[in-house]
């Protein structure tokens, strides 16, 4: 891997990151919050902060639900999201899986994502948490239906 491609994803990582400070900023002064100014100057710790939050949160599981279910449903949405990232040629040498059909496969993996959804809210066996995944997965298809036409049309499109 060239360092050209290494500035560009840092680069990428930076600009993320100074846009999720911003509107993370933007949020706490409209709540009357002071978070991002503790985490040293410009707030730059923020991210690391907020991850090791994360890391060490207590995993609540459902009482009446199906844990196995409950805890598998994510797992599948965030496994299909970060599958679908490996269709994507990052640079000419940094080719993660060349293969010939790599859109249709990203928009595969990519449509696995709202059963996850369906299955952690049918595990949590509660019917306000199950219409809160049918209403998720019901979102994530309505985005996927006209990304999947148009994306289909370009190919159909460059066949020819």
């Amino acid at each position: 891997m060239k360092l050209v491609d290494i500035m560009t994803i840092l680069g990428i990582q930076a600009i993320n990151s100074f846009s999720r400070l911003e509107s993370l900023k933007e949020v706490c002064g409209i709540i009357w919050m002071l978070v991002p100014v503790f985490t040293l100057p410009l707030g730059i710790l923020q991210a690391l902060a907020d991850g090791t939050k994360l890391f060490f949160k207590e995993n609540l599981l459902p009482s009446r639900g199906d844990t196995r279910l409950f805890s598998i449903g994510p797992s599948i949405a965030i496994i299909s999201i970060l599958l679908s990232y490996s269709v994507i040629d990052f640079s000419y040498r940094f080719i993660l899986v060349g293969l010939s059909i790599g859109v249709f496969l990203w928009i595969t993996v990519s449509s696995l994502a709202p059963v996850g959804l369906l299955i952690s809210g049918y595990g949590s066996n509660n019917k306000y948490s199950f219409l809160g995944g049918l209403r998720a997965a019901a979102q994530l298809i309505s985005y996927e239906i006209p990304l999947t036409l148009c994306v289909l049309s370009i190919s159909l499109g460059a066949i020819r």
